[in-house]
This record gives C-alpha cells, structure tokens and sequence, in this order.
C-alpha cells in the first residue's frame, strides 16, 4: 500500500487533499505528516507557502523526535537545518543527528545569529569537529572570549612532540643524518630554519619512513614535455660537436653558440630539479623546501607527503607571488590550503586570500572564513562560478546582495 507522501510526489491526490495537507490536517503520524509538508514547502508552489507556515508551528514534541532521528528522510532534515527555516527549539537536537550534514551545519556556523552560536558553543558534536568549530570562529556574532574558547579545545592537529614520549632519533641524530642539499647558499639563517623545522617535526619523520617524492596531480605530464624540450634541442648540439671535429678552421666560430647558453631553458631547469628531488629522502626534500629555488619550491609544494609541502611556506625564500599561484592551484594537498591562510602574512595579500576562495580544493570552512574579505564584484563573479561549491556560490550571492544594498539586514 502507498504511502500518502507517495501518492503526492507523484500527483495521484486531488487538490483538496493536498490543500488540507498543506494545513497538516491528514490523520498521519506525525512523522509522514512532516515529510509531507517539507515536501509540499520544497516543492508545491500553489500550497508551498501554507506549509511553511504549518511547520513553523508544527507540535513541538513530534518536531523535536523527528530532527533526532538519524532516519528522518534527508529532505527533511536539510529543510530544518537551512537558516531560513531554523526553529532554535530543535537546533541542539539537528546538531547531535548524525544524518545532519557537517557541511550544513558548518554553513549555519558560520552565517547564524547569535542564539545559534551559543546553542552551537554547547553542542559536543561541534566541540568534537574542527570543520565546524573553525567555522563558528568566523561567525561575526562570537564575543572575543568565546573565540578564544573555540581556539581552545580545538588541541593541536599534529602529535606534539613530549619528554615522556619516546622518540626513535634523538635531535642530534636527526640532523646528523641529513645531508644538506647544493643550493649555493651559506646563509646560516636559513640552516638555522630548517633545523628547527626537522627538531620540530622529527616525530612525524620518523614515522614517514623513507617515503619517495609522490608528486599531486599532472606533474609528471609537465616534466615530460620539459624533458621533450630538452631532447629536441639535443641534436643541434651534436651537429655543432661534430662539425667542429671535421673542419679545423671553422671550429672557433663553431663555439661560440655554445658559450652563450649560460642558463637552462625551462625543461631543462625543471628536469634537472626533478632529478635532484627524486634522489632526496624525506628530510632533504624538506631542507630543498626550504634552501632551494623557486623551480625546486614550485615541484615540492606538491609533494604527497604534508610535511614536505608544508615546509615550502615555512621557506623564507617564498615569495608572495609564489604563494598566490600555489593558493588556486588543484594540484595540492588541501593541508596545504589550508595553511595558507593560517600565516598573517599571507592572510594579508588580498589576491592569496581572493584565489584561495575560488579554488574548488580549498576546504569549505576556509572559503568561508576568508569570504568576509571578498570585494563586492568578486562577490559577484564567485556566485557564479560553478567550479566552487554550491554552498559558497549562495553565500556568495547573498553577501553580494548585502553589500550592493546595505541598508537590507542579512536574516540569517
């Protein structure tokens, strides 16, 4: 036997009865009934608004049953959670339903009011997610104090390194064991950086084991066409050998060619770099991170190991424009993204924090922590790119909205 919420799906009922649904007034347990009328407020343009205002002041006890119910149809539950259709009575139960979206509820952390806020600070389910406690750190309706709070028990997102703990390598044998890469610089400070950098992390090194260079994404596609550029240019170079050898009074003018290239070409520069990282474990290739150039930097940053990638924003060679392109590019770990923004250095530069929020691989609860910082007319071309999700195109437009017309108040 069908289901009446079936029946209305498929438009096998008269327009009375959904009329009278609309009301909430079909003998249905109260369950069906509330799918019904979401579906109806979702869907129905003629009764769509008869039963939003019918769940709006739907019995209180039934409602709060069915939002802490991890089997409550998703429609349902992603009805009650948006902004819009909030009711703050059933919040502290939608935020402990494991059905409950976290990507939702990072949104209405970020974009609610302040009663939403102390119900979220409340709930263990947003103190137990950093998504979501990152989130509600943004929300402009958190007091400092609370802040501060949600700083707090967030802990740290690596093992810290303790006295009690054993360690497999003392700091000593750490960088004993790291050969310093070439990089033509004797610049202490730098030496200095890295080493801190490996006491630092030497914990988690120790557990990478020797992991090989393991490139995101297309690098290997690009390298080849270096190296294709490196071989086309081969056979000239043989030619020019070979004619010297075979007329004695043509062999100075021969040279001179040869003497002018005092600089690789960009395959060339890229294949060599590839070469020399390939060779490094993984403390070299954190020394390189840091030491080497803006080719070796730019192939490291995409490094599958984190804490190689990491170590090229901690390398106090990068330069801002570096970081910019590293910020929309799809090709690294979202740890890497994540990052960025974390260093007030680069949260500084408009065009990082710009392009951070348009990459699609940047992680939901950074786009919308830095979107507060988004111009108008970005705004206004975010909201309509579809490589980002479609939560921040929403948001997008909604803050666009505001800014184009401040005197409208956000509901939210």
């Amino acid at each position: 036997m069908s289901r009446m919420i079936d029946l209305i799906r498929t438009s096998a009922v008269p327009a009375s009865l959904v009329q009278a649904a609309a009301r909430g007034a079909l003998s249905l347990p109260p369950g069906e009934m509330i799918e019904i009328l979401v579906h109806l407020a979702v869907h129905n343009k003629v009764f769509g608004q008869q039963a939003r205002l019918t769940l709006a002041g739907w019995d209180e006890k039934s409602s709060r049953e069915a939002a802490s119910d991890p089997n409550t149809s998703k429609e349902v539950l992603d009805y009650w959670i948006a902004a819009e259709n909030l009711r703050p009575v059933l919040l502290p139960f939608l935020l402990e339903n494991p059905s409950v979206s976290e990507e939702a509820l990072v949104v209405l952390g970020f974009t609610g009011s302040r009663e939403v806020v102390e119900v979220f600070l409340k709930s263990s389910r947003a103190q137990k997610s950093s998504t979501i406690r990152q989130a509600l750190a943004s929300n402009a309706n958190l007091s400092t104090s609370e802040e501060t709070a949600t700083q707090d028990y967030s802990g740290p997102t690596e093992s810290p390194i303790s006295s009690s703990s054993p360690v497999e390598n003392s700091t000593d044998d750490i960088l004993s064991q790291v050969a310093l890469p070439e990089t033509g610089s004797g610049d202490e400070v730098l030496d200095a950086e890295v080493m801190a950098y490996l006491v630092e992390h030497q914990t988690e090194i120790s557990s990478e084991g020797d992991k090989p260079f393991q490139p995101i994404g297309g690098i290997y596609d690009e390298l080849a066409r270096g190296t294709e550029e490196l071989l086309e240019e081969a056979p000239p170079a043989v030619s020019a050998t070979t004619a010297v050898a075979s007329t004695g009074a043509a062999a100075a003018p021969k040279k001179a060619p040869a003497l002018k290239k005092t600089f690789l070409s960009a395959g060339e520069e890229r294949g060599s770099a590839l070469q020399k990282i390939s060779k490094l474990d993984i403390k070299g290739r954190i020394q390189l991170a840091m030491k080497g150039t803006k080719e070796e930097r730019s192939l490291l940053v995409r490094d599958g190991t984190k804490l190689v990638a990491l170590a090229v924003l901690d390398s106090p060679k990068i330069s801002d424009g570096e970081v910019e392109k590293i910020a929309s590019q799809k090709n690294v770990l979202e740890a890497v993204l994540r990052t960025i923004p974390m260093k007030r250095r680069f949260a500084k530069n408009y065009i990082i924090v710009r392009n951070l929020v348009f990459n699609p691989r940047t992680p939901l609860d950074v786009s919308l922590g830095l979107m507060k910082n988004i111009l108008i007319n970005d705004l206004r071309n975010l909201s309509g790119n579809k490589e980002v999700s479609e939560t921040v195109r929403k948001l997008a437009l909604k803050m666009f909205k505001q800014k184009a017309d401040p005197t409208k108040k956000s509901t939210g």
